[in-house]
């Protein structure tokens, strides 16, 4: 039996113009999570800063100093031998926009993959780079087997998983910083829970489809600005596996016994139809 422990960190930024206040609180959470026996710390999308309400210039600067906290993440990841996903970060670019990137950290310290956003959601766009539509999800190798990384709204892209799983992924890891509204005016009106309903859809279908674990681990705040929350794992066969039913900020250990992917697969033969040469969908190996 293979057993993955993954700390699912639903962090709620504080004070977004004080990234290193940020920074220090997501560090000791990862300390827990080590302390605590976990193989693997995941943490959200720009846990660092929320610069996107009023885009506000002054933050985005601070994103200049990218660099030095994933050092810091690479050195906290061999001091206390644990795998950490360091949400993603804000990297500024010398022509002032910034690019939306997350990493896969190994126990060792040393950087195994790293991922810039494609899909971009629709706010993001005046001032996110994206990753251009010639850029390939890229599956890479990690102690905890074949991993891929997507960002929030990527969920909503079967293609992208497919691309991953093409490459021999196993589990699928998404930082994200979702709201309930994000579904907008027209959407809250409809359903004001609408973001929450399409998560927990998605997560899980995309661990059955795909014969993978999903790893979902959204942005925490106040519901009453609009945060969701819903941290969530998803494994085929079971489903959800663990969730945060509420946007409080706060951490829970998750066991995947990884050995469900290879029954799954045995049942449901995903990855075998999609290896196949003549596959009707057009997607190849």
């Amino acid at each position: 039996m293979t057993i993955h422990k993954i700390a699912v960190i639903q962090f709620s930024p504080k004070a977004p113009n004080e990234i290193e206040s940020n920074h220090q609180r997501a560090v000791s959470f990862i300390r827990d999570a080590a302390s605590s026996g976990a193989d693997l710390a995941v943490l959200p999308e720009y846990h660092l800063a929320d610069f996107a309400p009023g885009h506000d210039p002054e933050i985005r600067k601070q994103c200049a100093n990218w660099k030095t906290y994933l050092n810091a993440y690479c050195t906290l990841a061999k001091e206390c031998n644990i795998c950490i996903v360091p949400g993603s970060l804000g990297e500024l670019q010398s022509d002032g926009t910034i690019v939306n990137a997350t990493y896969f950290i190994d126990n060792t310290g040393d950087i195994k993959g790293r991922y810039e956003k494609k899909n971009l959601w629709h706010p993001e766009r005046p001032f996110v780079k994206g990753s251009g539509n010639d850029s390939r999800h890229v599956a890479f190798d990690t102690p905890l087997g074949k991993v891929g990384l997507l960002i929030c709204w990527d969920l909503a892209f079967p293609e992208a998983f497919r691309e991953l799983i093409l490459q021999g992924a196993k589990t699928i890891i998404i930082p994200a910083f979702w709201r309930y509204t994000d579904a907008g005016d027209v959407g809250i009106k409809r359903n004001p829970k609408s973001e929450g309903d399409f998560l927990d859809a998605a997560v899980v279908s995309r661990a059955f489809e795909n014969t993978c674990a999903v790893v979902f681990c959204n942005v925490g705040g106040p519901s009453e600005d609009g945060f969701a929350g819903l941290s969530q794992v998803a494994m085929p066969f079971f489903g959800r596996v663990e969730r945060f039913d509420t946007s409080d900020e706060g951490m829970k250990i998750v066991e995947l016994d990884m050995d469900v992917l290879e029954e799954a697969e045995g049942e449901y033969k995903v990855r075998q139809d999609l290896a196949t040469p003549d596959w009707h969908y057009g997607y190849r190996q």
